[in-house]
């Protein structure tokens, strides 16, 4: 007991460097744990993102595809309206702007020269030279 006594301090310190040092290993073993929940977030959310990337481009690819083949339809609100789809789908995305662009310039190239003795264009070809005419190069 006598020696306990003489050597509490040291013990004491012993014990505190003991005790420091398992709770900096536990600290250490908790930031790792929440260190790699974070990157799997991360990579999980990144993920996400490219799903609704890839599930934006193929909504904006249909949506193309089906306003191209309402162009040729036998209604002028049909095709007026494939007409105003395609020009939003130009000014939202301008990864499509230029094909946009130049499917609307080739349908007006392959219409018939219009039959009025007026020179008056239908409205849709109106509607598309004003898009062609407004759109930045």
């Amino acid at each position: 007991m006598d020696w306990l006594l003489q050597n509490s301090e040291a013990l004491r310190n012993i014990a505190l460097i003991l005790g420091g040092a398992i709770g900096v290993w536990l600290a250490w073993l908790r930031v790792t744990a929440a260190n790699r929940q974070a990157d799997a977030q991360t990579r999980q959310a990144e993920s996400s993102a490219r799903q609704a990337e890839l599930g934006q481009s193929k909504l904006v690819g249909d949506l193309f595809n089906q306003a191209v083949g309402q162009l040729r339809d036998e209604k002028l609100e049909i095709r007026l309206f494939s007409i105003y789809t395609l020009r939003q789908i130009a000014d939202d995305y301008p990864d499509y702007r230029h094909a946009v662009l130049e499917l609307l310039t080739a349908y007006v190239r392959a219409l018939p020269p219009p039959g009025d003795p007026n020179g008056e264009l239908p409205v849709d070809v109106e509607e598309i030279v004003k898009i062609i005419r407004t759109r930045p190069e």
